[in-house]
């Protein structure tokens, strides 16, 4: 006589089993909906208050003058060198850290050398110095009593030096996790198919390395544009050749131009973002274009 085995039906509950739809296991942190809406909505309310809620401050107080104010203020002679200043200081400074912040990233990756752990934790001291520190520091080397007899002080490249200080770990960290997660076969496949060393690098790496690397660039020009204390000494607010516009809106607000000042933000705001999301995009897209061509 055979026993008949009852089916369970405990057992096949789709919220036991994992099989519901989908066949996808719940949550561990709760149900499938209710603790998504409410995981969104408590980042919501964070980035609003933290985020879009200053944001929101400053552009109604940048309107509180008017749109005739505005353009006043942002057309105006200073405001205009003061963006001249900012952009091609800041343009250079993200090109210049495109090239040597990927050789850094390269070094400390591929290369094995004494010392390499202290010059990792090196190039992370921008983030936990004070800007003022830097600027400091900046002046010390580079100002008149250099110790090694070059003063910049008042010069576009000491500001230039200054920013290329404070913005080389954006591309460092953008660029570094990458290269330490690729592939090397492909690589040693390519050496072995006759590539010189130049065409590995252009045609396999850099492609690969290329969202990474615009990513970096992104965030080191969006600093730079909006840097401040690195530079308010080495810089000295020079009108027209050291001038930038953080330094020219500090002068409106001393002058209790709070409209003027919040418009000059507004710029900056909106150059950031369009320069952030514009190559974004694009490494987005260079992105998925590498990985259709594996």
């Amino acid at each position: 006589m055979t026993a008949t085995v009852e089916p369970n039906p405990e057992a096949t509950r789709p919220e036991l089993t994992g099989n519901g739809e989908g066949g996808r296991a719940p949550s561990l942190l709760g149900g499938r909906y209710g603790t998504t809406s409410l995981r969104v909505g408590a980042a919501s309310i964070w980035l609003s208050v933290i985020v879009l809620l200053p944001l929101a401050a400053i552009v109604w107080q940048a309107a509180g003058g008017g749109w005739h104010a505005f353009w006043a203020a942002i057309t105006s002679n200073a405001a205009l060198e003061s963006f001249r200043v900012t952009l091609t200081v800041s343009l250079g400074v993200t090109l210049v850290n495109l090239v040597f912040g990927l050789l850094v990233a390269w070094v400390l990756t591929r290369d094995d050398f004494p010392g390499k752990r202290l010059v990792d934790s090196v190039i992370d001291l921008p983030f936990a110095l004070p800007t003022i520190v830097a600027s400091l520091v900046m002046l010390a080397l580079y100002g008149p009593n250099s110790p090694v007899d070059l003063h910049l002080q008042h010069t576009k490249w000491g500001v230039g030096i200054a920013l290329l200080f404070v913005t080389l770990p954006f591309v460092v960290r953008s660029v570094q996790p990458v290269l330490l997660e690729l592939d090397r076969e492909t690589e040693e496949a390519a050496a072995s198919l006759g590539a010189n060393n130049w065409t590995i690098f252009t045609q396999v790496i850099l492609p690969a390395l290329l969202p990474s690397l615009l990513s970096g660039a992104g965030l080191a020009f969006s600093r730079a544009i909006g840097e401040f204390g690195s530079v308010v000494l080495i810089g000295g607010a020079v009108p027209g050749e050291t001038e930038v516009s953080s330094q020219w809106i500090r002068t409106l607000i001393e002058n209790d131009d709070r409209t003027g000042s919040a418009a000059i933000s507004i710029v900056l705001l909106v150059i950031s973002f369009v320069v952030l999301f514009v190559l974004r995009a694009v490494g987005s897209r260079a992105a998925k274009r590498e990985e259709l061509a594996r």
